[in-house]
């Protein structure tokens, strides 16, 4: 008999001793499943985004501040955002069924912390914009969330720190900040639990 044919036979062979008895465990998995099952957790099975939507139009974000440019980026991370997570597709114009329009109301940069010498050692961007998704065939606005002055807009606000000590340059805090927007705005798509 070999080592291998040993322990293969050892396995199978019943143990000494008497009064030894291993429980089934399909009962004790079950309840626990069971239970895991019936207390919700508040999770949702399945994607978070309505299917009665299948496309949307992002035109250009409207910059009501004086950095130019932001727009283009916010409006190209917010297009990349909805086609890499949702199920919805991008279209232009009458061919969509919704619209999400965006209005950038803020763009700050802070000095959070200085050298002795009064030079920036971490500084801050904030980006504050407005977004509107409406249902374009019954002209619905599909973002519940309101503002006491305009009840239609949705406001959100992303802000990223960068120190230029290390590395970073405002390029790279706008960029994060962008991103940041893009991501909240998406959020925005999701469906209300």
């Amino acid at each position: 008999m070999s080592g291998m044919d040993f322990w293969i036979a050892a396995m199978d062979a019943p143990l000494a001793g008497a009064g030894w008895y291993r429980a089934p465990r399909w009962p004790v998995v079950t309840c626990g499943l069971l239970a895991v099952l019936l207390s919700g957790c508040g999770y949702m099975v399945g994607q978070n985004y309505s299917a009665q939507w299948r496309t949307i139009d992002v035109p250009i974000f409207e910059n009501n501040t004086f950095r130019r440019g932001i727009e283009y980026q916010l409006t190209e991370a917010v297009q990349k955002e909805i086609t890499r997570r949702t199920p919805y597709r991008l279209a232009t114009g009458g061919d969509a069924d919704t619209r999400l329009t965006g209005r950038i109301v803020d763009v700050r940069k802070d000095v959070l912390g200085e050298t002795r010498f009064d030079d920036p050692r971490e500084l801050q961007i904030s980006l504050l914009v407005r977004v509107t998704w409406e249902d374009r065939r019954t002209g619905q606005v599909l973002a519940t969330q309101e503002l006491p002055l305009q009840p239609v807009d949705v406001p959100l606000a992303a802000q990223t720190e960068f120190a230029p000590e290390v590395g970073h340059s405002l390029a790279t805090g706008m960029n994060d900040a962008v991103n940041q927007m893009a991501r909240r705005i998406v959020n925005m798509l999701e469906m209300p639990w």
